[in-house]
């Protein structure tokens, strides 16, 4: 008849198993606009996400850097190591589905022992030898083991989207630090071009100096403006290689040069930059999932607060042997054996418990927030990123007419003063308005670069890559 009892008590805890306390998980409702601000036409499903990172970066030099720092930043090693530990977090709550098993020996050996054996042993010299296996397990009738797991698994899963968002942004980073490179080398470029103009305005004001045709000022004005333009030369090689030195770091390598096989104008633009539907976003961009996988956490910890009123059953098990004199052991079945179910649970803890739930709850509300917060920022990135895109092309078609209107003047002003119809303000305010129009154009058609890498991470380029083909291939090809 006990074991009868028994029995049925394990099989009534068996059909409780599939109660489950605390609310379902459902995705935050968050209203997604029918197209981004800035995109041209109705929304396309295909998106410049959809491909991977080497076909929107054709430079061979930067494709290479790239395949390096995936290999080796520290950056993404540590958010790699971050995904192991969540990894076996989840493992460690999942080990909780199944019932823990252990072992305990005990032998002694005495003289007219009093434990463990006959109170009167005659004086002779006796031994107790004990061997037991024993089993625990929790049964999870309310689902807090379930929502352990839960809540485990949603770690893994941000941990997992966030070592992804740092692997986005690598990539990213290394492009924009990359084209930035390649800005300053133009701007280097055309500061060597000044000088050169400068020069020979200069020259042409120390011949007329020299034939009394002009005066000290003139050559004074010149050397000034002259000079001014060389002091950038060295500044523009300092920044040069710091901008070298922070790539190196992306690298998780020590400071050095950089190669280049491509100036920053030779850096192709793709002719078209789908956006995609903005409800997509929600299923590709790292940020998000790692937010959404945020509030699938804090809804599991409201489970196991729910939990936590009700009683833990559990069930234990002992099966052994135990002998006295060791010659006794090895005869006989199992001399110690047990079945245990038990239950405890609170009755009153002061409205600790209560407060524990409310807590969760009102954790689960700030990652609701959260989330609804990094969608709108998603939103909010790429509708950015379109629209500073389709304003550059304008800023850049006036910068270009700017820079040719100027280098004209310059040429002109130059014919002017040596016929003798000028004087030599007009030469040297002609150069030094052409200075800051050549560079405005540059850090324009940088923009032009660093707008697509920008709107590539916004949209959570390279989604649908493995890990494994975030490497990239061996061989690329445009």
């Amino acid at each position: 008849m006990p074991r009868i009892r028994l029995g049925a008590v394990l099989a009534s805890v068996l059909l409780l198993n599939g109660c489950l306390v605390g609310p379902r998980y459902q995705r935050p409702v968050v209203t997604s606009p029918p197209v981004f601000r800035g995109q041209e036409g109705e929304a396309q499903k295909a998106s410049i996400a959809d491909l991977p990172w080497w076909e929107i970066f054709q430079d061979d030099a930067l494709r290479s850097l790239i395949k390096t720092a995936i290999a080796n930043n520290n950056d993404l090693r540590v958010a790699a190591a971050r995904v192991e530990q969540a990894r076996q977090f989840a493992r460690v709550a999942r080990s909780d589905y199944f019932p823990g098993v252990g072992y305990q020996v005990g032998a002694s050996g005495g003289k007219n022992e009093y434990l463990g054996t006959p109170a009167n042993s005659s004086g002779k010299t006796q031994g107790t030898l004990a061997l037991g296996l024993g089993a625990a397990w929790e049964a999870d009738v309310w689902g807090r083991i379930r929502r352990s797991n839960e809540y485990a698994l949603a770690r893994y899963l941000g941990s997992e989207q966030g070592r992804r968002g740092v692997l986005l942004s690598l990539v990213s980073g290394v492009a924009q630090a990359y084209f930035e490179l390649l800005e300053l080398d133009l701007r280097l470029a055309i500061a060597h071009r000044n000088v050169d103009s400068f020069q020979g305005s200069l020259k042409i004001f120390e011949e007329r100096l020299n034939a009394g045709v002009a005066s000290r000022l003139e050559t004074a004005r010149a050397q000034g403006a002259l000079a001014s333009t060389a002091a950038a030369i060295p500044e523009l090689e300092r920044q040069i290689a710091l901008q070298e030195n922070q790539i190196r770091i992306l690298l998780g390598a020590s400071p050095g040069p950089i190669p280049r096989t491509r100036t920053l104008l030779e850096q192709t633009l793709p002719p078209e930059v789908p956006a995609g539907l903005p409800s997509s976003l929600l299923e590709r961009r790292p940020d998000v999932l790692q937010a959404e996988s945020a509030v699938r956490a804090a809804n599991a910890q409201v489970g196991i607060a729910a939990a936590a009123v009700f009683p833990k059953i559990g069930l234990t098990a002992l099966f052994g042997r135990a002998s006295s004199p060791l010659a006794d052991f090895t005869a006989g079945r199992f001399s110690i054996w047990s079945l245990a179910a038990t239950a405890a649970g609170p009755i009153w803890e002061g409205g600790g418990i209560r407060a524990q739930k409310r807590q969760a709850v009102a954790a689960w509300e700030q990652t609701r927030i959260e989330y609804e917060q990094t969608v709108l920022g998603a939103f909010r990135d790429v509708s950015n990123a379109l629209v500073t895109r389709e304003k550059l092309e304008g800023v850049r078609a006036r910068q270009m007419e700017a820079v040719q209107a100027y280098q004209a003047a310059v040429e002109v002003s130059l014919k002017r003063y040596t016929a003798g119809k000028s004087s030599y303000f007009e030469v040297l305010e002609a150069q030094q308005q052409l200075v800051p129009a050549e560079n405005a154009l540059a850090q324009t058609e940088l923009n032009r670069r660093l707008v697509i890498v920008q709107l590539y991470q916004a949209l959570g380029g390279g989604w649908n890559l493995s890990d494994a083909a975030w490497s990239g291939p061996a061989n690329p090809t445009p």
